[in-house]
C-alpha cells in the first residue's frame, strides 16, 4: 500500500537502508549537529517511533522550537587584517596609505604569499567586463596582471559603459540619512490625509450605528403594536452606494495578469539566483524582505538586498514594517532613489521577531496601521504600484484574508498575493487554494496572486483550474527546488535535466556571484555560502526519469535512492558536507576550519 507523503522510486535506483547503531561520542555528536537533516527536512534514515530521547516527558523551563531559521548555526568569519591596503589593490603604487591608523596590510608580497593559489586561470569579472575591480586581491589575480603585478585592463572594456547593476545606496545618500537631512514631507502629507480618511470613516460608522439603534427602537415599538418587521441587513454592513470602494478599474503600469512571479525568498533569493530565474522564464523578480529601518537609517547591508541585475525587466521591492510612518517614508526613499517597478509590502512573514514587534503577518491583525500604510503608500506615486502580500491568516483555524482582501483594494492597494497558508501553518500543510479562490473573488478590479505548492506545470494547471479568479501565481520553494519550473510551465511539458546540465546552472551561479559579490577571498566565500544555503534546497529534486510515480509533489519525501551517475548521487544527498564537495569543485578548497549548516529549517517536507 502506497503511504502519502513518499515519493516512490523505480526498483532499479533503490538503496537498501542500513540502519546503523550511533555511538554517542563526542565526534558522533559533531557530526550529528552539522550533517543531519532538520526534522520534516526529509532525512533519508529518519527516527524510528520508539527511537526517542529519554527525557521526552521531561518539563523544561524553555519551549523547543523546530521550525524557522536555525540560529545556532556556526558561521564563517575571516579576519579582516590580512586584507591588503586599498592603495595596493592594483598593484606596485607610487602613491602611499593617506590613513595614519591603517590596520591592513600594507606589504604587497607579504600579502601574496599568504594569499595563496589562484582558483582558476579565467577571472569570470574580467572575462565579462573586461576589468576586474578586485585588482591584485582576485582569487583568479594572474589572468588579469601584467609582468610587474599591476592590474590590466582588456582593449574591449569601456570605462562609460552603464553598469549592470543598479540600486544600492550612494555615499551622498547615506550621509543625508544619518544626518536626517532627507524631505519626507511627501510621505507625512499622505500619512495625515489617510488619517483624516480613517477617522472621519469611523466618525460616520458610529453615527450610522446610533442611527440603526433608534431605528431598531422604533420596530421594536410598531412590532408590540402588531405591526410587521421588515428584514433588514446586520448592523455595521454597508450598501454599494454607501461604500467608500472605488467602483473603477485601477490602472496600473505593471502587468500583473497571466504573469509567472518569482516570490520574494529570504537569504536564498539574491540576485544571482533571479538572474537564474530570469534565463528559465520569470516574468516578474522580487528582492528579498527588507526592513525599513535600517533601510532609513541608511545601513549599507539592508540596502545591498534593493540591488537590481539588467536582466530584471519588472523588479519590485518587498519591504517589511511596523509602523506606517517609516513604511510611508521607505516607500517614498525607494520611489526616489531606486529603480523598481513596484513595491510590495510584507504581512505574511512568519518570524517569531518580526511578528513580535507587531510587523510581518501581525499587521492583518492591525487593520487600523495597515490602513494608514496602504492609504499613503498607494497615493505616493502613481506610476510605482503599491502591492501586499499576505497569509490566509495568524492561526490556522481563524482565516481573515477573504475580509482582508476588499479592503486592501478600497485602500489603493494594485494588486495582492496570497499565500494559501496562515502563520501558524509556517510549510507544514498543503496550501488552500480553495480559499485564495474564495478571496480572489472577493476583489472587484484588483489581480490576486495565488501563491503555495507548484512544483511542476501540472500543479499549475491544476492551481489555475482550481482558482479562476487568481491573475497570476507566484512560485517560491519550487523554484528554490527546481528553477526550471517556469521554462516547464512555459512549454507545457517535463525538463528531466542531466547532472552535467544542472552542475552547469550551479557554475552560472557561481559566476554571477563572483560578479555580485567579488572575486576576491570574502566574495568567494560569500559566494559558496549563498551557494550551499541554495544547495539545502537543490538536493530535495528528484529527478524525473527515476520516480516510479511522476510528477514529485513539493511535500513528498523520496525513497533512499542512487543517481543515474555519481554526480546525481553526489547532488541529491542530504548531507550538508556533501553539498560542501560540490561548492570545492567550483570555488576551490574550503578555509581552514570552515563548517556549514543551513539557515533554513523549514519543514519543506
Amino acid at each position: 500500500m502506497m503511504e502519502p507523503g513518499i515519493c516512490y522510486i523505480k526498483s532499479e535506483f533503490l538503496l537498501e537502508e542500513v540502519k546503523k547503531t550511533i555511538i554517542p561520542t563526542e565526534e558522533s555528536n559533531k557530526r550529528k549537529i552539522t550533517d543531519a537533516p532538520e526534522e520534516g527536512e526529509g532525512a533519508v534514515n529518519s527516527k524510528e517511533p520508539n527511537d526517542q530521547p529519554e527525557n521526552k516527558f521531561q518539563k523544561t523551563g524553555k519551549k523547543e522550537r523546530k521550525r524557522g531559521q536555525n540560529k545556532n548555526r556556526p558561521v564563517y568569519k575571516d579576519d579582516r587584517t590580512t586584507h591588503l591596503c586599498n592603495s595596493l589593490i592594483h598593484g606596485p603604487s607610487e602613491n602611499k596609505c593617506s590613513l595614519d591608523n591603517c590596520r591592513y596590510v600594507h606589504d604587497l608580497q607579504q600579502y601574496l604569499s599568504a594569499k595563496g593559489e589562484d582558483l582558476g586561470e579565467k577571472c569570470v569579472v574580467f572575462e565579462a567586463k573586461g576589468f576586474c575591480p578586485r585588482g591584485v586581491t582576485c582569487r583568479f589575480a594572474k589572468s588579469h596582471l601584467d609582468s610587474e603585478g599591476r592590474n590590466i585592463k582588456s582593449a574591449s572594456y569601456d570605462e562609460n559603459a552603464p553598469p549592470t547593476t543598479c540600486n544600492g545606496i550612494t555615499s551622498e545618500l547615506q550621509v543625508r540619512l544619518r544626518k536626517r537631512q532627507y524631505d519626507f514631507s511627501k510621505s507625512k502629507k499622505f500619512i495625515k490625509m489617510a488619517e483624516e480618511i480613517r477617522d472621519k470613516r469611523k466618525q460616520d460608522k458610529q453615527s450610522n450605528v446610533a442611527e440603526k439603534k433608534v431605528e431598531a427602537n422604533e420596530k421594536l415599538e410598531s412590532a408590540e403594536n402588531g405591526s410587521k418587521i421588515d428584514e433588514e441587513k446586520p448592523l455595521g454592513s454597508c450598501t454599494d452606494e454607501e461604500s467608500n470602494g472605488q467602483d473603477i478599474k485601477r490602472r496600473t503600469p505593471v502587468d500583473f495578469v497571466d504573469k509567472l512571479v518569482l516570490s520574494p525568498l529570504t537569504t536564498v533569493g539574491n540576485l544571482p539566483f533571479r538572474r537564474i530565474c530570469k534565463e528559465f522564464g520569470a516574468d516578474i523578480t522580487c528582492g528579498e524582505m527588507a526592513c525599513c529601518v535600517p533601510l532609513v537609517k541608511g545601513m549599507t547591508q539592508e540596502w545591498a538586498l534593493t540591488k537590481r541585475h539588467e536582466s530584471e525587466d519588472v523588479f519590485g521591492v518587498q519591504l517589511c514594517g511596523n509602523n506606517p510612518n517609516i513604511i510611508a517614508q521607505t516607500a517614498q526613499l525607494m520611489q526616489e532613489t531606486a529603480k523598481v517597478d513596484y513595491i510590495d509590502l510584507n504581512i505574511g512573514c512568519p518570524i517569531e521577531l518580526i511578528y513580535q514587534q507587531g510587523g510581518g503577518s501581525a499587521l492583518m491583525r492591525r487593520t487600523n496601521i495597515l490602513e494608514l500604510t496602504v492609504r499613503s503608500c498607494s497615493n505616493l506615486n502613481s506610476q510605482i504600484p503599491f502591492t501586499v502580500k499576505m497569509r490566509t491568516g495568524i492561526y490556522a483555524d481563524k482565516s481573515v484574508a477573504h475580509e482582508l482582501v476588499p479592503l486592501v483594494e478600497e485602500w489603493g492597494a494594485a494588486a495582492v498575493t496570497l499565500h494559501g497558508r496562515s502563520r501558524e501553518q509556517r510549510y507544514t500543510r498543503n496550501a488552500n487554494w480553495e480559499y485564495i479562490e474564495q478571496c480572489a473573488s472577493k476583489a472587484k478590479h484588483m489581480p490576486i496572486i495565488g501563491n503555495g505548492d507548484i512544483l511542476n506545470f501540472e500543479d499549475y494547471l491544476e492551481k489555475r483550474k482550481m482558482a479562476p479568479h487568481v491573475s497570476s501565481v507566484m512560485i517560491g520553494r519550487g523554484a528554490l527546488i527546481k528553477p526550471w519550473i517556469f521554462k516547464e510551465i512555459k512549454e507545457q511539458k517535463h525538463w528531466d535535466p542531466s547532472s552535467n546540465e544542472r552542475f552547469d546552472m550551479m557554475r552560472r551561479y557561481v559566476n554571477y556571484g563572483l560578479e555580485h559579490w567579488g572575486s576576491d577571498t570574502k566574495g568567494v566565500e560569500n559566494t559558496r555560502r549563498f551557494l550551499l544555503e541554495w544547495q539545502s534546497f537543490l538536493y530535495r529534486y528528484i529527478p524525473y526519469d527515476l520516480m516510479l510515480h511522476p510528477p514529485q509533489k513539493i511535500n513528498q519525501r523520496p525513497q533512499t535512492f542512487k543517481g543515474r551517475d555519481e554526480m546525481e548521487t553526489l547532488m541529491s544527498s542530504p548531507n550538508s558536507q556533501d553539498w560542501v564537495k560540490l561548492s570545492e569543485m567550483l570555488l576551490g578548497p574550503v578555509p581552514e576550519g570552515f563548517t556549514f549548516v543551513p539557515k533554513h529549517k523549514a519543514n519543506s517536507y
